[in-house]
């Protein structure tokens, strides 16, 4: 039930009916419950004192606002849904494919390993050390120079005593250098993409070393 209007001020359920915030309202659902608002305190009005014709002409410049907001909104979804699901049909040509991702982990077949390292300033040397389940360093290889960027490596699978590792998965720890100062590095796993999952904040990748990665995350593709 509305209220009569007994002064010259639009009343607080005019004003709330521009003002609300309630997502859940669509546009003309906003634009009609304030004309039948407004309608309904004209009508009822005090003819000797009537509501403010200046205050009326300002919520009406703000459900124009209001209603501009919201229809953007729907817009800028629409848009941001049609972006997202174009993203996942372009991932999905990546199914199969092998990419380097941030990790530390490494799986060695009959024939070694592959992995990488990204270098943001390059470096002079580097020093991989690859470890066993228990922790312990099984490996140690030394690179020289690498350029600026991501750099693919590989470990021929074979232990510090010459004799071949067992098949499986190992961890690594890397350490580049320019001089005797250490240089910042990120060690980078290889895994082949087995499927993509789409969500609201974009495609994932679901990778074989049972990680998933967004496509900006991907170092290097193969």
């Amino acid at each position: 039930m509305t209220t009569v209007n007994t002064n010259n001020q639009v009343s607080q359920d005019l004003l709330n009916s521009v003002n609300t915030r309630n997502t859940a309202s669509t546009t003309d659902e906003t634009q009609d419950r304030f004309m039948t608002l407004l309608v309904t305190q004209m009508k009822n009005q005090d003819p000797l004192n009537p509501m403010d014709n200046a205050q009326v002409t300002s919520q009406m410049a703000q459900l124009n606002t209001v209603t501009g907001i919201n229809k953007l909104n729907e817009t800028m979804s629409s848009l941001i849904g049609s972006v997202q699901l174009g993203q996942s049909y372009q991932a999905t040509s990546m199914i199969g494919r092998n990419v380097l991702v941030e990790g530390k982990t490494l799986t060695h077949t009959e024939t070694g390993g592959y992995f990488g390292v990204n270098v943001p300033n390059g470096a002079d040397g580097l020093t991989v050390a690859i470890k066993n389940g228990a922790g312990a360093t099984i490996r140690t290889l030394t690179f020289g120079k690498q350029d600026v960027g991501v750099n693919a490596l590989n470990w021929d699978g074979k232990m510090d005593d010459g004799t071949t590792a067992p098949s499986g998965d190992y961890t690594y720890e890397i350490t580049a250098k320019t001089g005797d100062t250490t240089v910042k590095s990120t060690a980078l796993s290889l895994a082949q993409v087995q499927s993509v999952t789409t969500s609201t904040s974009g495609a994932k990748l679901n990778l074989s070393n049972n990680t998933s990665v967004a496509i900006a995350d991907i170092q290097e593709i193969f």
